[in-house]
Order: C-alpha cells, then structure tokens, then sequence
C-alpha cells in the first residue's frame, strides 16, 4: 500500500480589515483595527488542537482526498487524520479506495492523466468527486466505479476538460457508473466513451444542476446515458453521438420510493442526439411493467432538445415514452426540433415493420407550449405517434415527404379549439 500524508499546517497570521461602505476602489480608507484577545480566548475543535499558552487554536482537517494519475501510476494524499477512516490501495494506475465515515462528508480530488488507470471508491454515505483536468482511461474495466448507493456530487471544475473512457473488452456496466444517485454541477466539460456497454449509468436518479457545464458522449456500446430512476436537467449541454442503442434511457424503478421514479424532466438547458443505430432511441423513458401504478412521464418544460435520426437508424425513434409525453407549459418556451430520415425496421422474430418516428407516446401527447418541429422524411417514416394529442399552448408542425411517410398517427380524433397550434396531416 502506498500511501502519503499532508502535513499538517498552521497559519498564524491575522489580517482584519473593517469597511466601512462597500469594498470598490473609490471608497475612503478606515485606519486598521487592532484586534482584541480575551485571556482566555478558546476555539473548540473536536477533532484536532493545539495549544499555544492559554489559547486554544484550531487546525483544521482537510477533508479533500487527493489522487493524481501521471503515465502508469498515481498518487494518493491525505490528511493523517483521515487515515483511520479512508484506505486505499494502489497498483499502477489502479486505485481503489474505501471510506469507513458514515456522518462526514469527504470529498475525493481527481486530476492527472493515464491511458492505464482507474478510480473505484467504496463507502456507505455520501460524497463529493471533483474531477480537476482528469484523462482517465482504463485498459481492464471502468474508468470510475462508485460503489456507493447515497447522493454523489461529481463536480466539473470550471475551465477543465475531463475524459473518461474504458475498457472494450470488460464487464462493467459503464466507463462512469454509480450506484447510487448522481448530482453533476461545475461549469466544466465531461468527454465520456462507453467502449463496453454505457458510457454514464446512474443506478438511481442523475440530476445535471443549472451550473452544470458540457457532457460529451462520443461513444457506446449500448447507451450513451443510463438511469435508473429518473432524470432530472436544470442546465448544462449534453451531446450524445455514435451509439449502440439508445441516447439517453430512463428506466422505471418498481420498488422505489423516489417522488419522481419513472419521469424525464427537462428545465432547461441542451439536448443533442444523432442516432445511427437501428431500432434505437435518442430519448427514450420506459415503464416497469410489473408496477402499472406508476405512469411514466416525459416532461420537457425548457430548454432545447434537437435529435436527427440519419438514414442508417432503421425503425429509430426520437422522443420515446412509454407513457405521457408533455410539451412546455403556459410559461415555458421549449424548443424542439426532430429529424427523421430513416426508413422501417422489420424485427426478424416477429416480422414486424417498425417505423422511424420523430415522436412516440405510448398514452397522450400534450403541447403545451413553446415550439416543436418534426420533419419525417425518411421512406415510410412517421412524424408523431400517439393514442390522444392534447394542444393547449405553444406550437406544433409536422411534416412528412418521405415517400409513404405519415405526419400525425393517433388512435383518438385530434378535436382542434383547445388551444395551441397544431400543423400537420393527420391518420387515424
């Protein structure tokens, strides 16, 4: 086991400063205060103390967890204190670390590059990772496998670029994989290749908060985004190229609790999707059948969403819900825009002809604001495939000049008056 500590380290000067108005430049000086110290003048600090005289001076515990990677071996630092809560072992670019802590939260610094490395961590409560400027790539599994089943904040650090990338021939279920939920914020980039099977699972929830920078899937071998449970977007940009099976899949947990299990929201910020596998969805929310209590919803309120199935995704699909899909809202304004230039896909075992469809829901569609576009120009392709279509705000136009191609298929007679608008040819 190779393992470096950080020296504790004490600083003893004490600078105030008292502002009057403001802290600009053309605000008037204020002579310096001189500080007054009480006799007996103590700090508590459960942890760690020193003491000077009769003061008591805290030392504070660095809680960050270091690990750099650099050509076939990385290092780990940490503060001593830690050292009888957090473990780990390092074989060359390996590193595999457990957290016994279940009432504090530590957070795990990664930085440095490889092309024979990995992170797993262990531990049973919640964590911060911040990825600092990593290239990690993983000749034997996943690049970063959390093993934790809490909340794990991955931040992106402002004017970093990160990529992950894992091995072709392994048995992990992703390049990024975590098992519990996963909260992305920083204004960073994330590039991820998915060489085995995902590129990004979350066995849970994934939440990408408002501050949340560029998430770049430029390879899968099945999905490019996992999930388990929901997904929740407030911001950022995720593009999701050459992939396998499906853009982004959200699944419907039967036994779990979460208010939101089985829904796709989307707030704001950017989806990009192109699609050149067969039978594949860019954006695709599937129910769990042996729980029909639980509907799955689609909800894209903000942002914008584009996707282009090209003309090698065969029976491929835009926006795919096995439930509701919704559209915006009275004070939303989405922006979509779905191109579909595929043609059908026929199932060998069953025989079924499947067409590429710009939008599919299994129950209603509803527009309720903002615009969506849909352009079915693919041989026998589909706009819009739902039981019912509701309009009651925003914009929707389809357009089919593929040859036999369909705009709108419903199962149910779209009555127009509710509002909104709705421009296309409909097939019932």
């Amino acid at each position: 086991m190779n393992q470096k500590h950080l020296p504790f380290i004490l600083l003893a000067a004490i600078t105030l400063c008292s502002v009057a108005v403001g802290c600009g430049s053309d605000d008037p000086e204020v002579p310096p205060v001189t500080p007054v110290i009480p006799d007996t003048d103590t700090i508590v600090n459960p942890v760690d103390t020193t003491t000077v005289d009769t003061d008591t001076i805290v030392i504070p515990v660095d809680s960050t967890v270091y690990i750099k990677w650099s050509g076939t071996t990385a290092t780990v630092e940490l503060d001593e204190s830690l050292a009888d809560q957090i473990t780990y072992q390092v074989t060359g670019g390996d590193v595999v670390v457990t957290n016994t802590n279940e009432t504090d939260e530590f957070q795990f610094d990664l930085s440095g590059a490889t092309t024979n490395g990995s992170f797993t961590y262990n531990g049973t409560y919640k964590t911060t990772i911040q990825l600092r400027g990593l290239d990690l790539t993983s000749a034997t599994g996943g690049a970063i496998d959390i093993q934790c089943g809490k909340r794990v904040k991955l931040v992106l650090t402002e004017g970093t670029v990160n990529k992950l990338a894992d091995a072709p021939d392994g048995e992990q279920k992703a390049a990024l994989n975590c098992q519990g939920h996963l909260e992305v914020s920083g204004s960073g980039e994330l590039d991820i290749e998915g060489n085995a099977r995902h590129a990004l699972r979350s066995k849970e929830y994934l939440q990408l908060k408002s501050s949340t920078g560029k998430i770049n899937i430029a390879k899968a071998a099945s999905d490019g985004i996992h999930v388990g449970e929901y997904f929740l977007m407030n911001g950022g940009e995720v593009t999701i190229s050459n992939v396998s099976s499906d853009g982004l899949q959200v699944e419907t947990d039967a036994t779990s609790e979460e208010e939101l299990n089985g829904q796709f929201i989307m707030n704001g910020g950017t989806i990009n999707v192109t699609l050149d596998a067969v039978d594949a969805k860019a954006i695709r929310l599937d129910a769990d059948k042996t729980n029909t209590a639980i509907v799955p919803h689609m909800q894209i309120l903000g942002g914008n969403v584009t996707v282009a199935i090209t003309s090698t995704a065969l029976g491929s699909r835009g926006l795919d819900s096995d439930g509701n899909i919704t559209i915006g809202s009275s004070s939303t304004e989405p922006t979509i825009d779905v191109t579909v230039a595929a043609g059908t896909y026929t199932d060998t075992s069953t025989s079924e002809e499947d067409r590429a469809t710009g939008i599919k829901a299994e129950l209603t569609l509803t527009i309720a604001g903002g615009t969506t576009t849909v352009a079915a120009t693919g041989e026998k392709s589909r706009g819009v495939r739902a039981t019912t279509l509701t309009a009651t705000g925003g914009q929707l136009t389809v357009t089919n000049t593929g040859t036999k191609s369909q705009g709108i298929k419903l199962d149910n007679v779209f009555r127009p008056g509710q509002g909104g608008t709705v421009n296309g040819s409909f097939k019932y």
